[in-house]
């Protein structure tokens, strides 16, 4: 199986050694329209009021357009160290085991804005870029540039996908058909309804990610990952065309995800 995650707006600073665009998954495939980007967001943030309006970017975290100039020098990390945010906090991949983090190596990719697809291992840079930023140098949105660019890309040889990229994410490499299923969360209410949740779901997404990485189930489709859900405690329905992750009442907290 392979667990598709989104990036977080959010990243750790600082990092080893430089960055090597060719030591990223994929980069026979992506590696042209990884350059392409780079160099479309770098000619953007060197108008820092350009870059600050369509990077969104407020009076407090303005000076994060520099780690857009300095993508070559500033180190790089473990991508799935590099992201903070709700659902990485809730993951914690620092305090995991050699065995989970190889797993996570194996079966976790991330969908990054500047970077396309990324194993959780891949060396990267601190950047700010959104999947729904502008880049005039590009001549196009982001959406269609990654779009193209991962038709290449061999989604067959990952196994089943659960995808739990955001619809932004989800928009700069659709799956194929057949190729997996995405995951909503919900929260079961006070009266037994259920209810989608927001910024929570992040949380239990993370939470879900540390057990399978420390678990390291032989997951090869929906049904599986359903059987494997049920066994850890985890209420999952596979009712319609999406996988839907119940909470019990109260948002998830600290990461965890309530038992049944």
């Amino acid at each position: 199986m392979q667990l598709l995650l989104p990036p977080s707006e959010t990243k750790r600073s600082g990092g080893g050694s430089a960055f090597q665009a060719e030591l990223l998954v994929e980069h026979a495939v992506l590696g042209a329209t990884r350059t392409r980007v780079r160099e479309a967001l770098e000619e953007l943030s060197r108008d820092a009021d350009a870059a600050a309006r369509a990077l969104k970017l407020g009076v407090k975290s303005r000076h994060e357009l520099a780690h857009n100039l300095e993508l070559g020098t500033s180190g790089v990390m473990p991508a799935i160290e590099r992201y903070t945010g709700v659902l990485y906090d809730a993951l914690f991949a620092v305090t995991l085991d050699v065995a989970a983090r190889q797993w996570m190596q194996d079966h976790v990719a991330v969908q990054s804005a500047l970077f396309g697809l990324l194993s959780a291992d891949d060396p990267i840079p601190a950047y700010r870029l959104s999947a729904g930023t502008r880049l005039p140098a590009l001549g196009a949105s982001l959406k269609q540039v990654w779009r193209s660019a991962h038709t290449g890309v061999d989604w067959a040889a990952r196994g089943w996908i659960l995808d739990l990229r955001s619809q932004d994410y989800v928009e700069l490499a659709p799956l194929p058909d057949g190729a997996g299923d995405a995951l909503l969360v919900a929260q079961r209410g006070p009266g037994g309804q259920v209810r989608a949740l927001n910024h929570f779901n992040k949380a239990a997404k993370g939470d879900l990610v540390r057990r399978l990485a420390l678990a390291q189930p032989d997951i090869a489709d929906r049904a599986d990952f359903v059987a494997w859900a049920a066994d850890a405690g985890l209420e999952v329905h596979a009712d319609g065309p999406t996988l839907t992750l119940v909470t019990e009442l109260g948002a998830p907290r600290s990461g965890a995800v309530a038992a049944r």
